[in-house]
């Protein structure tokens, strides 16, 4: 059965007069009268009665009718649904991050998506750390990464929105706790705990950069897979790490963070798309973010 003789009893049914519902159609008066003769015989019923002076519906067309209604605002529905995802108005947009390190950007990000377009809905990939959250992107199995520069991942674009700091976190006891600036090779001998080694957390690898760079390799005592943990396992005196400025929102009871001494080491997060992804929601997603994570000066 063809939409269009579905439109066409729909007409008829309300105007009840074939030259006008062939004038609202914008066709001739004899293709609207074939066209409801061959929905008729396919249907196997009369769905009018119809003379020289009028034209009604027989009690098949009456039962007919709101169906076929329903039918049409599906189909008006269902193409409406299709160019919003074509517009990038509709859709879904995996996304790939690692807990705390995203705890400003992700909701400002989501929020700021779900004001300008409710029908687009962001799929959250958590304890996505950055090397996988590239390697996923890279693959396809992500539209969307938090990751941290530099990326030198063919075909992957980035754009930076945020610039971070390494600094310490030491148990509120901890001898070097009343300093203001703690020099990194004050914590030669200290135990660490960190993300697992094989995790692809590019916070692991900076600790572990950092630490070297200062004289030393750190000795890890304790692994964890998100800084919340690792930072509670710092609070009750298992040992020390180096995270990011922007994990200082997780305050805990015997926990304090301190700057480290000498020049800042710092990190860029970033966001990072394959070059070719086709998803119209994710390019309408990365247009937000334009605003709503603008790129640091």
């Amino acid at each position: 059965m063809e939409l269009r003789y579905l439109t066409a009893f729909v007409a008829v049914a309300e105007e009840l007069h074939f030259g006008r519902a062939a004038k609202r159609l914008q066709m001739a008066q004899p293709p609207l009268s074939q066209q409801i003769r061959q929905l008729e015989k396919e249907l196997g019923v009369r769905l009018f009665e119809r003379n020289t002076r009028s034209v009604r519906l027989t009690n098949a067309g009456e039962s007919f009718l709101e169906p076929a209604r329903t039918v049409l605002d599906d189909v008006d529905i269902a193409v409406g649904a299709a160019r919003a995802a074509g517009r990038g108005e509709r859709g879904r947009v995996t996304v790939g991050f690692a807990g705390a390190s995203s705890h400003e950007a992700l909701p400002v990000l989501t929020r700021a998506v779900r004001a300008a377009h409710p029908g687009l809905e962001l799929v959250m990939r958590g304890q996505t750390y950055a090397d996988v959250a590239l390697a996923k992107v890279a693959d396809g199995t992500l539209d969307l990464g938090f990751v941290r520069m530099p990326v030198n991942q063919p075909g992957v674009n980035t754009r930076v929105i945020e610039v971070e700091e390494l600094i310490c976190a030491l148990p509120t006891d901890h001898r070097l706790a009343e300093l203001d600036r703690v020099p990194i090779a004050e914590l030669a001998d200290e135990p660490f705990v960190s993300f697992p080694s094989n995790a692809g957390s590019t916070l692991r690898d900076a600790l572990v950069k950092a630490c070297v760079a200062g004289g030393f390799t750190p000795r890890v005592v304790q692994e964890a897979p998100d800084s919340y943990t690792i930072l509670a396992l710092v609070a009750a005196g298992v040992g020390v790490t180096l995270t990011l400025t922007s994990c200082q929102h997780i305050q805990q009871t015997g926990l304090v963070y301190r700057e480290l001494a000498g020049q800042p080491t710092r990190l860029r997060a970033a966001l990072a798309w394959r070059e070719d992804n086709t998803n119209a929601a994710l390019h309408t997603v990365l247009d937000i973010a334009e605003t709503a994570l603008p790129t640091p000066d």
